[in-house]
This record gives structure tokens, sequence and C-alpha cells, in this order.
């Protein structure tokens, strides 16, 4: 029943509006009457009705003053005005407040009350209905919070096509993209995520994946129409949702907006990011295997940003991404060969060596985006063998240690080459390093550049003469001031060094004596059997032979001190 409340300061009138009609069977209850305007307002603040029927003449306050009253305290009551005077002025104030309609009483009959009464109920009612929309939309956004649509749609992106089958009345219900007809997956890759990460807590990496989510979310805008997912290893999904637009303009707009977050994670988070995107789908059940083609294509090739302009099939391509993958990717880290000889020509000084190794180990994964895992874990093992270089040797706190190119740097380079450059920096700025805290002592400027000189040399022709000409100085004067600060002469300091080198390969069992020779800078295979047996006190050969009696008899002097 919708209840009606008389307010008019006529008894006849009251009289004639209650037997005009039967109420009740038209959905109506005479709720109460007032005959003025102020006893009106209290009994509508007491139990408020769904209609008021106001006579606009009336003491104390007049109908138009206790219609604008209604209307600013009880905007959804509906009223009817009544007057016996035709007046335009009267009309227009109660209009433009609201009322339903403004009736004169001669010309009042049941016809035009019902007309109007169900005038006032379809209002009630349509404002009904949106309120309850509202409130339905308010709470569903409530309850699809960005973290449990992110995690819905996470789920979908790792179902193939067919188990997801009927999740399209899942979305509706969940309010997921209400408007869309159409769809299309973006994935996205931070190139360093790797590199950056290996050392991070878990709390720091999760850090850095929600700057990244958020600077993303914040690009696309509302998370009903764009949302970014973090998938795993640096690796996220765009869902793209349309309605019904040109492929050209959907191309258009991906595209823009794939620019914009990168040049967004470059300027604020100093990322490198790559990008590709799948097949445009039809329905959110598809959206596995469009994010499965935009993954084959962003792994295949790390230049590809091109929007496919087919409708997706139903046919996925992970197998074929997996078996693609197989097929450029056999190795996923360093071997232990190479590992091994990392660590050997670190030892050994030997920066042309560990150059070489570099340029082998590229040549071999140049192949693959510069993105993917394999290429990752390989720069990152080989950083972290420089890494342990130089922790064994200096201190952590040394400040020289912070011209070292970090990781981040590597983390900028945009190609293979770029990646092999940044690695072979850091090496040559890491023998820079070493060799600077090999020369222990309080010695004179030139006797240190001498002995760098020959830390870095001794493998090739070196001579007092070529040193003093490097340095700037006569022959004479560096031999002798080189004999007052070392205690020995430039031959014995440069043996020296060569026979320690000489020891560490034959530590290694990866080369014969006779190559070891060569390596370490001799020129002669008796003169190297002549030096190591003066040095150590063993023969070559005794040396290998047995490990035991090596290190209680060799005698290798130490190297690199003062006075």
């Amino acid at each position: 029943m919708f209840q009606v409340l008389l307010v008019d300061d006529e008894p006849l009138v009251h009289h004639n509006l209650w037997t005009l009609l039967d109420w009740a069977d038209y959905g109506f209850e005479l709720c109460g009457q007032a005959h003025n305007g102020l006893i009106a307002l209290t009994m509508i603040e007491q139990s408020p009705p769904h209609i008021v029927i106001i006579d606009v003449d009336m003491p104390e306050m007049n109908g138009v003053e206790l219609n604008r009253a209604i209307k600013e305290r009880f905007p959804w009551i509906k009223t009817v005005m009544l007057s016996s005077y035709d007046d335009y002025d009267y009309v227009r104030d109660c209009l433009n407040n609201g009322s339903i309609d403004y009736l004169l009483k001669h010309r009042l009959d049941e016809s035009t009350l019902l007309n109007i009464l169900n005038k006032a109920v379809s209002e009630l009612q349509q404002e009904d209905r949106l309120r309850e929309k509202q409130v339905a939309e308010s709470a569903m956004a409530e309850k699809v919070s960005p973290e449990v649509m992110r995690e819905y749609l996470l789920y979908l992106l790792k179902r193939n096509t067919k188990s997801t089958y009927g999740f399209e009345d899942v979305s509706q219900k969940d309010n997921l993209y209400p408007h869309a007809s159409r769809y299309a997956t973006a994935a996205l890759q931070i190139v360093p995520f790797l590199l950056l990460t290996e050392s991070y807590s878990d709390v720091q990496t999760n850090g850095l994946v929600q700057q990244v989510v958020d600077m993303m979310q914040q690009s696309l805008g509302d998370i009903h129409e764009r949302t970014a997912v973090y998938v795993e290893e640096g690796r996220f999904v765009i869902v793209f949702s349309f309605r019904e637009r040109s492929e050209h303009i959907m191309q258009r707009e991906v595209d823009g907006q794939l620019r914009k977050i990168q040049h967004a994670l470059e300027l604020f988070l100093n990322l490198q990011s790559v990008t590709a995107v799948g097949p445009i789908c039809t329905s959110l059940s598809q959206l596995a295997s469009s994010y499965c083609s935009a993954e084959y294509e962003l792994d295949g090739s790390s230049s590809v940003k091109t929007l496919r302009s087919h409708t997706l099939q139903v046919k996925s391509p992970c197998s074929d991404k997996r078996s693609h993958e197989n097929d450029q990717s056999q190795r996923v880290s360093l071997t232990i060969e190479e590992h091994k000889q990392l660590l050997l020509s670190i030892e050994r000084f030997d920066k042309q060596g560990v150059h070489q190794l570099i340029s082998t180990i590229i040549a071999s994964i140049d192949h693959l985006p510069i993105h993917s895992h394999t290429v990752q874990m390989i720069v990152s093992e080989l950083m972290q063998t420089g890494d342990k270089a130089w922790r064994t040797c200096l201190p952590s706190t040394d400040p020289a240690v912070a011209n070292l190119p970090s990781r981040s740097e590597l983390g900028r380079m945009k190609t293979i080459r770029e990646l092999e450059q940044g690695l072979q920096s850091f090496f040559s700025s890491l023998f820079h390093l070493l060799n600077q805290h090999r020369v222990i002592g309080s010695y004179s400027r030139h006797v240190t550049q001498t002995i760098q000189f020959i830390l870095e040399r001794y493998s090739g022709y070196v001579t007092l003469e070529l040193a003093a000409s490097v340095i700037g100085l006569n022959a004479s004067y560096l031999s002798r001031i080189f004999k007052e600060e070392t205690q020995r002469t430039f031959s014995e300091y440069l043996n020296q060094v060569r026979i320690d080198a000489g020891c560490k390969l034959l530590d290694s069992g990866r080369y014969s004596i006779k190559e070891i020779s060569l390596q370490v800078g001799f020129t002669t295979h008796n003169y190297f059997f002549k030096v190591f047996k003066e040095i150590t006190g063993l023969t070559p050969q005794a040396y290998l032979s047995n490990p035991g009696k090596r290190k209680n008899e060799t005698k290798l002097p130490s190297l690199h001190l003062g006075n």
C-alpha cells in the first residue's frame, strides 16, 4: 500500500477527496490529514508517507512553503498541489520544486486523481529501482577489490581454454568488464628483473613488483577497463577490454598504452621493459590462449610489439612455445668448465683470458632475447664470480668498489651486444681495482706503477727497459729505486709473479707443464724448470705428484711487500 497524506484547511475538500475513489482498491491508504503546513510537517517527521496532496492556500504555512520544505527535507516524497485558483506563479513554483502536478479543485474527478496518483507511484518505483541498482553496484564494487580481480584474472590466464568455458557468466556476475565485448592481452617483461632482485629480500622484491603494478595501473586508468597483473619473475600481463570498436582503433589504443607504460617505467623506476600483444578475444574464456600467444612472441623476439588483427582461434600455442624454448635454449647457466676457467683467469689476473671467455659465452646465447631467463642467469653468475673476487681481496667498505659497474647499469642494456660490452667493462674495472690492491706496501709512485705493469703484462714480453719507457723513467734509475724499495731486482720480482701464476695453473690440472711455461711468459721450457725449482724448491713434476710435500716444502717468497 502506498500511503497518502491530505493537507487542506477546507473540511469539504477533505470529505470530497476521501470519497472520490475507493483508495484501497487501487493500492492506496489515506494515512492522515492536516489542516495546515506546520501540522503536516510534524506528521511527516513522525511517519513519512509516499505521497502528499497539498492545498496551496492555507493559514500559518501555505502549500507552496510546505512543498519547498518537503523537497528540502524529504526529497523522495511525491507531492500533488491543489488550488482553487489558476495562478501561474504558484504553478511555476510548485513544479520547480518537484511536484507531480498542479490540479484545480473544481476540475478534480476520480479519473484525474487516479492518473496523478499512478504517475507518482511510477516515479517512486523507478527511483526505487535506481537506488537498488546503485546500492548493488556499490556493494559489488566493494566486493570485487583490485586484489580479488587480479587473482581471478591470474586464475583465468593459468587455465586452458576448455576448462575456463562458462566463466563469462561468472565475470558478469562479479561485474568484471561489464560493458566489454572484446579483449586483448599484452605480456610485459622487466628486462633486468633477475639481476636486480637476486640480492633482494622477499619484502624488497614484493615492494618492487607492487611499484611496477601501481605505476602500470595508474597509466592504464580504470581497473574495470584495463587491468595490470603480476605473473612471475618480472613478467606482467595487461588485460584490455573494449566495447564494439574497430580493430584498428583497438590496435592503436593498445600500442599507445604500452608505449606510455614503458616510458613511465624507464623514467620513474629506471627499468627497461619489452612487450608483445596476443590475438584479440571475443570472451574472457580465451584470455589464457591469447596471453600464451603474447608470451610466445615475447620470448621469440624482444622487438615484437604488433597486435594481431584476427579473431583468436581456440587452439593454444603453449605446447609450441615450450618446444620453441627447448630448441633455442639448451643451457640455463654457466657450465662447470666455464666457471672453473673464469675463476682461474681471475686468479691469474688474466684480463685477456676473461674477455675471450665472456665473448665465447655471449656468442652461445646471442640468439636469445636479452630478457630471457638463460641470459639473465648467465650474466648473474658472471657478476657473482666477479663479486666474489673483489670480496676476497677487498673490504666491502672500500670506496673503490663503488667504481665497479652495478647490476642496474647492466639492466639498462637493450641488446645482447650492449650487455657483452657492459660485462667486459665490469671485469676491466675489476682487474684495475684488484691490481691496485695487489701492490701492498709503502712504495713510491714509480715503483707502484712498475709492479702494476708487471702484474698486467707478465704473460707476455716484459723487460726493465720496456717498463721504464712506459713509466717515463731512465732504466738505470728505475732499477735502483725498485731494488731499494722491494728488496728484489726487477727480474726477480717478475719471475716470482710468473711462478706464482704457474703454480695456480698446475693446481688447476687443466694444462701440461709445457703449456703453462708459455702461458706465464717463459720463452723456453728449460728456463721455466730452472726458475720454478729456485723459487719453490721443487720441480714442476714434484709439485704436481706430491701435494702434501708441496704444502710443506714449497717456499714461494711473499710478493708485493714493501720494507
